[in-house]
């Protein structure tokens, strides 16, 4: 049974940095692509960034240059740098595993975490 356990997020100040780990079980995680989704009140949920089983990243355009998309096959971890964070940054941010080996993250199946709130604020 897949399990996915983020971690890391917090309040932090706008122009701060958090990382965030997602730890995941059941699975021979090399063989799977990887994502992070976020969801902010009334919005719907939406995909912020990817990492193949290749470790080929990509980003959503109000991410790209401030996060960074990282795995660890070792520790079966991925994790979300996030520098220069912004108020609309605000939100619950989810890891979610690909459904199956060298299945795309962004097909509709998957496998998600429980999610971890990011709240950039002064």
């Amino acid at each position: 049974q897949v399990q996915l356990v983020e971690s890391g997020g917090g309040l932090v100040q706008p122009g701060g940095s958090l990382r965030l780990s997602c730890a995941a079980s059941g699975s021979i995680f090399s063989l799977y692509d990887m994502g992070w989704y976020r969801q902010a009140p009334g919005k719907p949920r939406e995909l912020v960034a990817a990492i193949t089983f290749g470790s080929s990243t990509n980003y959503a355009d109000s991410v790209k240059g401030r996060f960074t998309i990282s795995r660890d096959n070792a520790k079966n971890t991925v994790y979300l740098q996030m520098n220069s964070l912004k108020p609309e940054d605000t939100a619950v941010y989810y890891c979610k595993q690909a459904f199956g080996p060298t299945m795309s993250v962004r097909e509709g199946n998957g496998y998600w975490g429980q999610g971890t709130q990011v709240t950039v604020s002064s």
